[in-house]
């Protein structure tokens, strides 16, 4: 949380430490254990079955006309090589002299299916292979979520890149899916690890809203500014939404602090940019967190608000991962661990 004193420190990514996501604990004394079938197995072959096809449309659009654009293609691939070892991570390894496994199954289809031609029917695939890792986001354990959000926002990015910025949209709710809540017509109560997620995610957006205060403070009249009025409209509206959402469940949303210290001096337009970039990077994080702490539709608002931070710290000139919102390694690792304390972000 962030300090309540007079002078508190904008550091985003230090404000998703108390997450703790419901199921994630590991019982190592259970012996049992190695011997349950992983739930998350048939939602990662899927993802990976779906990131080969990707994979083979790259290859497909690279290999065809526009080499000028080869390049900046094969980067783009590069990232979707990333989510595929991100998203195999764990899965088993067909033997050389046995039957192959699902896994292998779905890449030989996915290698068949007819590939993307053109750049645009590139980005169409990028956004539609996107709404896919969302469809799974709600049957994902909350590592693997935050990993299929990650994935998602990148996907967003990618299609943006290719020519196509438009939303990527969540699944739609079931026809005649009943209202969220009690019977008494009141919201149902938020398990413990959801409200410290959305807590987190307050605090953040809290600190967001005075950082583009001086973003626009600090920006000449102009596109920059017409971004920053924007950015700081959308964190306000991210800001009072969270209220709602933590009254609504009967929790007290945590409060702004008195004042920040920015992590660098802020005098020009240049500055207020890279202030912009620096507090979008930093939110990934911090909303990657909360897909992984929330779960149903509050796990999709989690994940819209990832995506949309991603594709505003792009907008700003921020250099992403591959994988945006999750530390390197645990991106190596296949988002394996539970949701912890990311960096300060302070300097």
């Amino acid at each position: 949380m962030l300090s309540p004193t007079r002078r508190t420190v904008l550091a985003l990514g230090a404000l998703a430490g108390a997450l703790l996501a419901a199921g994630c604990t590991e019982d190592h004394r259970d012996a049992d254990r190695t011997d349950r079938p992983d739930p998350d197995l048939p939602l990662r072959l899927r993802a990976v079955a779906a990131t080969d096809r990707l994979l083979t449309d790259y290859d497909a659009v690279i290999a065809g006309p526009g080499a000028d654009r080869a390049a900046a293609l094969r980067e783009l691939r590069a990232d979707v090589e990333e989510h595929r070892a991100a998203l195999a991570s764990g899965l088993p390894t067909p033997s050389p002299s046995g039957p192959a496994p699902s896994s292998a199954t779905a890449s030989a289809t996915a290698a068949t299916a007819a590939p993307a031609v053109g750049v645009a029917a590139l980005a169409a695939a990028e956004r539609r292979t996107a709404a896919e890792r969302l469809a799974d986001l709600e049957a994902a354990s909350p590592a693997l979520a935050r990993l299929l959000a990650s994935v998602a926002a990148s996907g967003a990015l990618h299609a943006g890149a290719l020519g196509d910025p438009g939303p990527i949209a969540p699944p739609a709710a079931p026809t005649g899916a009943a209202p969220s809540g009690s019977a008494s017509g009141r919201p149902a109560p938020l398990p413990t690890g959801a409200v410290a997620a959305l807590q987190a995610a307050l605090s953040a957006e809290h600190a967001a809203v005075y950082g583009y205060g001086v973003v626009g403070a600090r920006t000449p009249a102009g596109p920059q500014r017409d971004a920053a009025r924007a950015g700081y409209a959308a964190h306000q509206a991210r800001r009072d939404a969270l209220q709602r959402e933590l009254d609504g469940a009967g929790a007290t949303p945590a409060a702004a602090a008195a004042g920040y210290r920015l992590p660098f001096a802020v005098s020009d337009a240049a500055g207020a940019g890279r202030l912009a970039a620096h507090i979008e990077t930093q939110l990934t994080a911090v909303w990657a967190d909360a897909v992984a702490g929330t779960g149903g539709a509050l796990r999709q608002t989690a994940a819209t608000a990832l995506r949309e931070t991603a594709l505003r710290a792009a907008q700003w000139g921020a250099d992403l991962s591959a994988l945006p919102g999750l530390p390197a390694q645990e991106a190596a690792d296949g988002a394996g661990t539970t949701p912890g304390t990311s960096a300060s972000a302070s300097g």
